[in-house]
């Protein structure tokens, strides 16, 4: 391609380009100089992420200085005469560096920055924001991501990822902006400066984390927990959370060192079962009853609990997530707690079965779309309104979940200390987390849900994923697997078509995502990443019974992915 010798002739020609990455330019094949200058690193739904190396689809100092000056000059254009940022990063490899020239570049354009004196995780991030009244947060992250990676969010004032109209403000900055080599950061008159986060926010929101209990003092003799923060920068919030608790904790320490190359762990990604590898081992050997775990970034959480023969099974965000609401809803019902005008929100891709036992609560239902900052936003929306629904619950398929919103993002560490509570609670009344979700799928349905994703990668990837869009835009499939479509949700266009043909208006902004609806309940939606080249198929089925949900939702997914062309 054109473009991508165009770039790859720029960059192996400038100045600024370092003599060693000059070096990993000239010994990239075919494939690899593709992949790295075809596009410039998109701006997604949080922001940036790719792989780090040279090249204007990589993660560098180039292209993060570039972001830097884009989120800078939206901060400056707000209200108010001081503006500040705090920056927070993960474990990965150069996430110090970036966050500490981000502050620089920050400080040349006039805005004071905040910095920990180390890793944090993403709630912790978003906290801060609120407790140090600034006016944005960066968040420099590729969550679970494999080691290569890094990426860069950015968050407004009140602690949630930016939602589209205000991203958009940061992308017109960045399409006004020069190439990423040829960007020079704005000298403002009076430079900002940067400073270090007192010790007192850990401990502020450790005491928020601990006050998120429902049950705070059932008796936890006999009950073990290994956890594992995935090398990540949940580990230290965490192990205090747990042990104020007075929680028997077994951490797995080989995975507890901030590694940036996750040295011990197959898979840092919850979501993934090479991540339970080393957790289950020493689950066996000390007969935990519950797995827990955070992702490098601290803000999703993965359990799996003990088995009546003793192995260890995982459940799904989904799954997790509706045995939480039962469970919280419940005891704050129980207690008085509950309020009368709640609201639990989710996303259009999660499954049916929380918002049923949400009604059965009592407590109204929203959904979004993917990304938890359109929770946040709303969080923020009817705080600053003064009224409106008392949040009860937030939360998406992804292991995701906010239990209370002094945070405005997901939050592992609210959700691995609920989720141990929870565990405990069902064990002290004869039950295990299994036959907790067995009485939950006999009282609603049986719900099987399932995420299969596809990899596009390169300039010839993102083509084919461009295609499969543009057909399930223009022309969409009417059965899959023998049954048919019934309704057809594509909020890209905005339409909502259902098997009559009528079409009406959906009121929701314009995105990226079509569900498919079909005969007998089940229903499918795809969506392209906003932070990965691939794309995503959600698929639930709905049954009175359990008896071969699994292998039909499953057949599904892989009929659906087939007769898209995936």
């Amino acid at each position: 391609m054109e473009i991508v010798e165009k770039n790859f002739a720029r960059w192996l020609s400038s100045d600024v380009v370092s003599d060693s990455d000059k070096k990993i330019l000239l010994a990239m094949n075919a494939e690899q100089k593709d992949d790295a200058f075809y596009c410039d690193i998109p701006f997604g739904t949080a922001g940036i992420r790719g792989k780090l190396g040279p090249g204007t689809n990589r993660m560098n100092s180039h292209t993060v200085k570039k972001v830097t000056i884009a989120f800078g000059k939206y901060i400056l254009s707000l209200p108010g005469e001081k503006k500040s940022v705090v920056i927070s990063h993960d474990n990965r490899h150069l996430s110090r560096e970036f966050s500490i020239e981000t502050a620089r570049n920050l400080n040349k354009m006039g805005i004071d920055a905040y910095l920990f004196d180390a890793l944090r995780p993403t709630p912790e991030l978003s906290y801060a924001v609120r407790y140090m009244n600034a006016t944005g947060g960066i968040m420099i992250t590729a969550s679970h991501n494999p080691p290569e990676w890094n990426g860069y969010k950015v968050y407004d004032e009140k602690g949630c990822q930016l939602v589209p109209d205000k991203l958009s403000h940061v992308k017109d900055y960045l399409a006004e902006l020069p190439d990423e080599l040829a960007c020079e950061v704005p000298d403002a008159e009076n430079h900002g400066k940067t400073a270090i986060l007192p010790p007192k926010v850990d401990a502020d929101y450790i005491k928020e984390v601990l006050a998120t209990q429902v049950n705070p003092d059932l008796p936890k003799e006999d009950f073990k927990i290994v956890y594992t923060p995935q090398h990540g920068a949940s580990y230290e919030n965490a192990m205090k959370v747990f042990e104020a608790c007075g929680y028997d904790v077994h951490p797995v320490e080989k995975q507890c060192i901030h590694d940036p190359d996750f040295g011990a762990t197959l898979s840092p990604n919850p979501e993934n079962g090479e991540a339970y590898i080393e957790p289950i081992k020493l689950a066996e050997e000390i007969g935990a009853d519950l797995i827990v775990m955070t992702d490098p970034d601290g803000d999703r959480c993965g359990l799996a609990y003990r088995t009546r023969n003793g192995e260890y099974a995982r459940l799904t965000g989904n799954q997790s997530g509706a045995l939480l609401i039962d469970y919280l809803f419940s005891q704050r019902k129980e207690k008085g707690i509950l309020s009368d005008n709640g609201v639990m929100y989710d996303t259009i891709v999660t499954s049916d079965l929380g918002r049923k036992i949400s009604k059965h609560y009592g407590v109204k239902n929203q959904s979004f779309y993917t990304g938890f900052k359109y929770i946040g936003d709303r969080i923020a929306h009817y705080e600053e309104k003064g009224e409106g629904p008392h949040f009860e619950f937030g939360y998406e398929e992804s292991y995701g979940c906010l239990i209370a919103p002094f945070v405005r993002d997901k939050d592992g560490i609210q959700a691995i200390l609920l989720y141990t509570e929870m565990t405990l609670f069902h064990k002290l009344h004869g039950k295990t987390l299994g036959e907790a979700f067995e009485e939950l799928q006999t009282r609603f349905g049986y719900h099987e849900a399932l995420t299969k994703s596809v990899f596009f990668e390169g300039s010839e990837g993102n083509a084919k994923l461009h295609a499969l869009m543009q057909r399930l835009h223009e022309n969409p499939v009417k059965e899959v697997a023998g049954m048919k479509v019934n309704r057809i949700e594509d909020y890209y266009t905005s339409l909502i078509t259902d098997e009559n043909g009528k079409k009406w208006k959906i009121s929701m902004a314009q995105e990226e995502v079509v569900r498919l609806f079909f005969e007998g309940g089940a229903w499918a939606a795809i969506r392209p990443s906003g932070t990965e080249p691939k794309c995503k198929f959600y698929v639930e089925f709905f049954a009175k019974t359990g008896e071969g949900i699994a292998k039909k939702a499953n057949d599904f997914a892989s009929a659906l992915i087939k007769e898209l062309g995936a």
